[in-house]
């Protein structure tokens, strides 16, 4: 039992004085210990750029989802490719109100819905103030819990502002500042196109997008739906939001069958709307950035290959310098497993200290990255890819390492002794 004990201790004391002989001979050889890693170097600071940079875009992009929304869900009325109303007027396939009735109760999967009237450009005045392009959108109660954007000050709508078409409104706190209005505008009157509208909340500002306006600054204004259409079926769309993401199908396969029935649509007939599913969106945008990151790593990886290559040769050349060294060794009573051992973690090691080089170069780029590209502030190298990093710096050790070990451990003790 005692000597099964000792077994571990002694591989440990083995692997522990082949890392020092190892470090021994990269002290000795720097330049040439330098140029071999070269390669690893390369490939390990590489790999870890082109994951941080991957890392950095998939979180901007993701916080992106994450302000628009990824449990939203869009319907508007859209004219089919076929069927018996492929060709009809858009007026007759736009949605009514009277279609979403009582649509919460038969579809358990959505949270909130809304209707959405949407009117751009729209002047907008206070007092001698006019800003022009003004975004006016007609919207129910419900929008501000699908978009989950606050009221900061003032109220939202109420049932009577909806129900009575009131001349009320909601602003964003952007066209306050731009019309120069009292920090405290709730109960101020301003003129939208034509008309007085009484303010009687304060929208937060939205969070700029990476893809957003393009740079432009949107001020917006949100009226009671029923005020925007004045009552009468006008066109419009709407925006629901499903309880969480992982009901996100089955919220859309209730809107899709709620609608085909309150539409009158018959079976085999294509639909006369479209249901868009933000869910979806960001699950084939995961599978993209995947394959994108996966063959960028593969691409990178080259350079790893090239330097186990080099690796390989420069050991290959070390045994054969140190081929009179193996056979005294051997001579002594040193085993092949020693030998190859030996070798074999002298492989590893240049391939570690290429590794801790390259690591850091990689650090280095990813904070440049993070720098200079405003799209990818938050590139980091994740703790996965060090360990990744690492683990593919070792393998190249071992594998390319590998062939000059067992080579020196076959090596036969009289012919090494008399190499020249």
């Amino acid at each position: 039992m005692k000597k099964f004990l000792l077994i571990p201790f002694a591989l440990l004391q083995l692997m522990g004085q082949s890392a020092l002989l190892a470090l021994g001979q990269i002290w000795v050889n720097k330049t040439r210990s330098v140029l071999t890693t070269l390669g690893i170097i390369i490939g390990v600071s590489s790999v870890s750029a082109v994951i941080a940079a991957m890392h950095g875009m998939n979180a901007k992009i993701m916080e992106n989802f994450e302000i628009f929304g990824t449990k939203k869900i869009f319907l508007w009325p859209e004219q089919p490719a076929s069927g018996p109303k492929k060709n009809v007027d858009w007026w007759q396939i736009r949605f009514r109100q009277e279609q979403f009735e009582d649509i919460l109760e038969h579809c358990p999967s959505v949270e909130f819905i809304s209707f959405i009237s949407d009117t751009r450009n729209t002047l907008s005045r206070y007092t001698d103030r006019t800003v022009e392009s003004v975004r006016v959108r007609g919207v129910q109660a419900s929008w501000f819990k699908i978009e989950n954007r606050s009221i900061v000050m003032g109220r939202p709508f109420s049932l009577l502002d909806e129900t009575q078409g009131r001349k009320v409104c909601i602003i964003s706190a952007n066209l306050r500042d731009k019309l120069n209005m009292d920090r405290e505008c709730v109960g101020e009157t301003i003129v939208l196109g034509y008309t007085n509208f009484l303010v009687i909340g304060l929208l937060e500002d939205k969070p700029a997008m990476m893809f957003g306006n393009m740079g432009e600054t949107q001020y917006e204004v949100y009226i009671p739906f029923r005020t925007a259409t004045k009552g009468a079926d006008s066109w419009f769309s709407v925006t629901a939001s499903c309880k969480s993401a992982a009901v996100a199908e089955e919220a859309k396969a209730e809107l899709q069958f709620f609608l085909r029935r309150t539409r009158h649509i018959q079976p085999g007939e294509p639909d006369t709307f479209r249901v868009f599913l933000m869910e979806n969106e960001v699950q084939q945008f995961k599978k993209v950035m995947g394959m994108i990151t996966l063959v960028a790593f593969g691409i990178v990886s080259i350079s790893l290959l090239v330097g186990g290559i080099g690796i390989m040769n420069i050991m290959l050349v070390s045994v054969s310098e140190r081929t009179r060294e193996i056979g005294l060794r051997k001579a002594v009573g040193a085993r092949p497993a020693a030998i190859l051992t030996q070798f074999l973690v002298e492989a590893v090691v240049l391939c570690l200290f290429g590794g801790v080089i390259g690591i850091a170069i990689g650090h280095l780029f990813a904070w440049m990255i993070s720098r200079t590209a405003p799209l990818m502030q938050s590139t980091q190298i994740p703790a996965w890819a060090v360990m990744l990093s690492f683990g593919f710096a070792v393998a190249v050790g071992v594998i390319f390492g590998m062939f000059p070990a067992i080579k020196a451990a076959r090596l036969n003790p009289i012919d090494a002794l008399r190499h020249e």
